[in-house]
């Protein structure tokens, strides 16, 4: 599909710190749902597959101990809540419009996307989409990604967003610690590691983590862009459906990946969006 865009290393980051300034008190400290059901639509899905509270919990508390145990500066408690800070600036108080980038996500259409000064938030392994644009407009389009929405098993196109330092919002739940282990483990052997904002599950409060509300990484981003101040007629879903598994979806079974893409369609009518079919 003609030249590929640069590599990765030496890649320049363009996710530093704006040159804007507002008042701290303005500035999100804790990420919370813009409605309490979705949070109790997380527990209808633990209680529809099965799933344990305990384990998601767990799983949280361990993510929290394995990033603030690590040596990346940048992961520090008060470094997240920077890095927050740097992503409400440039995507709350500039105003643009956001694409999220769902599984189902074909380079042809992000390339038609990318004619509209739009920034992009990815769900997982939907960044993958991005290095398979011709080169000129791969770059572009990694300039422009703002964050990935992530429980680590996008494969290839997280990895690929992590070499090039884009923030992880990334998320724990009670079966993807192998996932999120591997992906840190990764991380912290680079140069320049992602930044990183932690999010949960559970009804719980956990300082250093956040839950923003979602189940998939699709829904979930919504609720982040939502709960960070994003007003809700600049975000637009692009390969975001409920018919298919799409191409960058984490491995799993074709049926409950269906059962879980209807769940995905629940979480995102509550919050005003419709998915195409």
């Amino acid at each position: 599909m003609g030249t590929r865009c640069s590599d990765p290393r030496g890649f320049f980051n363009t996710h530093r710190a704006l040159p804007l300034h507002m008042p701290p008190s303005q500035e999100p400290i804790r990420l919370s749902a813009v409605s309490q059901e979705l949070v109790g639509l997380q527990d209808d899905v633990r209680d529809f597959f099965g799933w344990d509270l305990a384990e998601d919990m767990e799983s949280a508390q361990l993510l929290l101990s394995r990033v603030e145990g690590s040596e990346v500066e940048t992961w520090m408690r008060h470094k997240r809540l920077v890095t927050i800070s740097k992503l409400y600036r440039r995507l709350v108080i500039r105003r643009s419009d956001v694409l999220i980038l769902g599984a189902a996500l074909e380079p042809e259409e992000l390339a038609d996307a990318l004619s509209r000064p739009s920034l992009l938030v990815a769900a997982d392994g939907s960044s993958g989409a991005l290095s398979e644009l011709p080169g000129s407009i791969c770059d572009k389009a990694w300039s422009r990604l703002v964050c990935v929405v992530s429980d680590a098993d996008g494969g290839d196109g997280t990895f690929e967003a992590v070499k090039r330092s884009v923030p992880i919002v990334l998320h724990a739940h009670g079966d993807n610690r192998t996932e999120w282990s591997k992906l840190l483990e990764f991380a912290e052997t680079l140069t320049d590691p992602p930044d990183l904002v932690l999010t949960h599950q559970t009804p719980e409060l956990i300082r250093g983590m956040h839950n923003p509300g979602g189940f998939t990484d699709g829904d979930r981003a919504v609720s982040f862009l939502l709960a960070l101040g994003v007003d809700k007629n600049q975000i637009s879903l692009l390969g975001t459906r409920n018919d298919l598994v799409g191409r960058w979806s984490g491995k799993t079974q074709h049926s409950i990946k269906m059962e879980k893409l209807s769940w995905m369609t629940r979480f995102l009518d509550v919050q005003g969006f419709q998915v195409n079919s």
